[in-house]
């Protein structure tokens, strides 16, 4: 499998490692009032889609960055990749 990372190009997917669901970069609030419920939720429950999904990968054996993959579960195609902290200021959060 080839990630055309952003910054490098294409690359072989065994330079990464995969890190799960991307919606780890939206960490819930520890202040908030129901933090527990909400951090509960967010280490515990994963969905297993079947299709596209947003997934987490690092680039460990070359600028050790932080990717967005978005790629086909069934079919393993690669759709998009984004540094992942461009994805997380565009969710809101500032770093």
């Amino acid at each position: 499998m080839i990630i055309n990372h952003p910054l490098l190009g294409p690359r072989d997917s065994q330079e990464f490692t995969y890190l799960g669901d991307a919606s780890l970069i939206t960490r819930p609030d520890w202040q908030a009032e129901d933090a527990v419920d909400q951090f509960t939720e967010y280490l515990y429950q994963r969905d297993n889609p079947a299709g596209e999904h947003q997934e987490l990968w690092f680039h460990e054996q070359g600028d050790r960055s932080w990717l967005v993959v978005t790629r086909n579960t069934l079919t393993h195609e690669i759709s998009k990749v984004e540094l992942a902290c461009d994805v997380a200021r565009a969710r809101g959060r500032s770093k």
